[in-house]
């Protein structure tokens, strides 16, 4: 038995807000969208792999969540990280969407990131492995 990544989550403040950001300005794909009560079992997958792992945009209804979300925002941490192949063109593209960075690109031995401000009480990461590294 092998076990593979089939959901992640991120907690948002708002899940319409969440999925117009999420599709709108990064690019996702809506996958699940189910009515569960307050809220929705809402996913988005990559528009490159929309059969790949799915990102559920879940909210941060839990006690525990904003306190959680607003120190990692405090000291800077992103929640998760999303893999592109150009760290400095998604950064430019993003940034003339209006997307607030927080670090713009920096190169960190093998890697290149950035860390963006998702809307939602978030920051995320954007990477890339620097060819030859």
């Amino acid at each position: 038995m092998t076990l593979h990544i089939g959901l992640a989550s991120v907690l948002v403040d708002d899940q319409a807000k969440a999925l117009a950001f999420y599709t709108d300005i990064l690019g996702f794909q809506k996958k699940e969208d189910i009515e569960m009560g307050e809220h929705r079992w809402l996913t988005v997958v990559s528009a490159a792999n929309p059969d790949g792992v799915e990102l559920v945009l879940e909210p941060d209804a839990h006690p525990a969540a904003k306190p959680f979300k607003a120190a990692l925002t405090a000291d800077g941490i992103p929640w998760t990280s999303f893999s592109v192949e150009d760290v400095q063109a998604e950064y430019e593209r993003l940034e003339a969407l209006g997307v607030r960075f927080t670090q713009p690109p920096v190169t960190m031995g093998p890697v290149t990131l950035a860390v963006f401000d998702d809307t939602c009480g978030n920051l995320l990461q954007i990477a890339a492995v620097n060819e030859g590294a």
